[in-house]
C-alpha cells in the first residue's frame, strides 16, 4: 500500500507547532511548496502574521520572503493539507517521566483531519517506539482510518541549536524515515529538497527515534565527565581550563567544557531514552548518573561560591548576589529547562538575595516560567558576589573591570563559563 503523494509536486505541508524547530522548518517549506504553519497560541500565530518571530530563529526579512506560507491557529484550517510535521515540544513532568501529553494531543487533532493517502511526520524528540507505540494509535483511534493502508508516517528528528546563526535547518544533514519502503522514500526527497546539507535514510522509524535520542545522551554523559573532572580539579586546586587545554593538544581528546546542562535537549533526552530502557527491565547505569551528575551541578556552584565568601569573610546571611546570565545558553532568548534558575534557589535557601540581569531574555516570560522579576540596570557597588552564568556577548564586551564595580569593594566574581581571563576573577568552574 502507498500514499496518494507519488509526487511532490501535490504535496500541501502542513507544519504543527511553532516554536524554535516548527518556525525554521515551515519558512523553509513555504519557498517552494503551500504552507500552513499552525499553533495553537493564537498571540504566536498573530505576531507571525504581522511579520515577526519572538524567539530571534528568523528574521523579520526571512519571514516576507515566503510567499506560500500562512498561519492559522485554527484546526478547521488543516483540512486541506495532505503532509503533517508535528513539531511540538516533549517535556519531562516534575519526577523525570517523559510528558508525550503534547505529542497525543496533536495526534488526537490531526486524526479529526487527516485522510486516505495523507502522511503525518513526526520531528519530536521521543523514545524508540513512540510514534508507533502512541502517537499512531491516537490517529487510528480518532480518525477511524487503518495506519499504513489508509495513511503513513515518518519521523525526522530536529536538529535546531537555538541561537545558533551557522547551523541552520537547510545546512544540518536530516535523519529521515517511513513507515515503509515507498513512503520512506517520499519523505527523505521531501527533506533533500529544501536541505542542502543531504539527508540520511534510516532503515525503521525506530532506529531514526533511537538516533535523535543518543545524540543528546552522548553530549550530556561526556560534559557530566568533565563536570566531575572539574569538582576533582577544584578540591586539587587545580584550574580545570588549563588541564582541558593541555589535555586538548591530543589530536583526539573531546573539546568539552563543564558547565550548567540545561535546554529542552540535553538535560531532558536521556530521561526519554532511560524511562523506556526501565520500561523493558533495564536499568540504565552511565545515562542516570551523568544526569544526576549534571542536575547537581547548581548546587556544587553554590557551595563553591559560599565556601568562598566564607574564606574573605563576607557574611553569607542577607548578602547581595547578582546572577548574569538566565536562558539556558548563550546569545538565545530561550529559558526553558534552564539550570541558572537552580543557581537562584540554591542562593535563596542561603537566605542570599538574588538579582537577575539578562539582556536576551524576556522580562514577562521569566516571571511568568520562574516567579523572578528580573533586574534591568544592576547598581554598582552593590553585591558582595556576581556570578557570570552565561556567556553573552554582552557579558564579554563589558569586560572584568567594568563587571566588577558592581561589586562591592570585597567580593567574589565567580565565572562560570570562562568568559572572563583567569586573573581577573576568583572563582571559576
Amino acid at each position: 500500500m502507498h500514499s496518494s503523494i507519488s509526487s511532490l509536486t501535490k504535496a500541501r505541508i502542513a507544519i504543527i507547532g511553532l516554536g524554535y524547530v516548527g518556525l525554521p522548518l515551515a519558512v523553509e517549506f513555504g519557498k517552494k511548496y503551500p504552507t500552513l504553519g499552525f499553533d495553537i497560541n493564537k498571540s504566536r500565530v498573530e505576531q507571525l502574521q504581522a511579520g515577526h518571530d519572538s524567539t530571534l530563529e528568523v528574521s523579520d526579512q526571512e519571514l516576507q520572503q515566503t510567499e506560500q506560507l500562512s498561519y492559522s491557529h485554527n484546526a478547521a484550517d488543516l483540512a486541506n493539507c495532505n503532509i503533517y510535521i508535528v513539531t511540538v515540544p516533549t517535556p519531562i513532568d516534575e519526577h523525570k517521566q517523559p510528558d508525550l501529553t503534547p505529542l497525543v494531543k496533536a495526534s488526537e487533532m490531526l486524526g479529526k483531519v487527516v485522510t486516505k493517502g495523507d502522511i503525518i511526520i513526526y520531528e519530536s524528540t521521543v523514545y524508540p517506539g513512540a510514534t508507533e507505540e502512541v502517537c499512531i494509535p491516537v490517529v487510528e483511534r480518532v480518525s477511524g482510518l487503518v495506519f499504513n493502508k489508509d495513511f503513513f508516517a515518518g519521523y525526522s528528528p530536529e536538529r535546531i541549536n537555538p541561537g545558533d546563526k551557522q547551523h541552520r535547518v537547510t545546512n544540518i544533514l536530516k535523519v529521515t524515515s517511513g513507515s515503509n519502503a515507498e513512503v520512506a522514500e517520499t519523505v527523505d526527497q521531501l527533506y533533500k529538497s529544501i536541505i542542502t546539507a543531504g539527508t540520511h535514510k534510516a532503515s525503521s522509524i525506530k532506529v531514526a527515534e533511537a538516533a535523535k535520542v543518543i545524540e543528546n545522551t552522548q553530549r550530556d554523559v561526556n560534559i557530566a565527565l568533565i563536570n566531575e573532572l572539574s569538582i576533582i580539579f577544584n578540591k586539587l586546586g587545580i584550574d580545570t581550563l588549563e588541564v582541558l587545554e593541555a589535555a586538548g593538544t591530543k589530536w583526539n581528546f573531546l573539546p568539552f567544557r563543564p558547565g550548567l546542562v540545561g535546554g529542552h535537549c540535553i538535560g531532558v533526552d536521556p530521561y526519554y531514552l532511560t524511562h523506556k530502557a526501565q520500561s523493558i527491565g533495564y536499568h540504565p547505569e552511565i545515562i542516570l548518573s551523568g544526569r544526576r551528575l549534571n542536575d547537581g551541578m547548581a548546587k556544587h556552584v553554590v557551595s563553591e561560591l559560599v565556601k568562598n565568601m566564607l574564606k574573605k569573610r563576607i557574611q553569607v546571611d542577607g548578602a547581595k548576589v547578582l546572577v548574569m546570565g538566565l536562558t539556558f545558553k548563550e546569545n538565545c532568548p530561550d529559558i526553558r529547562n534552564t539550570k541558572v534558575v537552580d543557581i537562584v534557589t540554591e542562593l535563596k535557601d542561603y537566605n542570599i538575595e538574588v538579582d537577575v540581569v539578562d539582556p536576551w531574555c524576556s522580562g514577562s516570560e521569566a516571571e511568568h516560567e520562574y516567579g523572578l522579576t528580573l533586574t534591568p540596570n544592576p547598581k554598582q557597588s552593590t553585591y558582595d558576589a556576581i556570578v557570570l552564568a552565561v556567556g553573552h556577548d554582552q557579558f564579554k564586551q563589558m569586560g572584568p573591570d567594568k563587571i566588577k564595580t558592581l561589586g562591592k569593594r570585597q567580593h567574589i566574581l565567580y565565572d562560570l563559563k570562562y568568559v572572563l581571563p583567569k586573573e581577573s576573577v576568583d572563582i571559576r568552574l
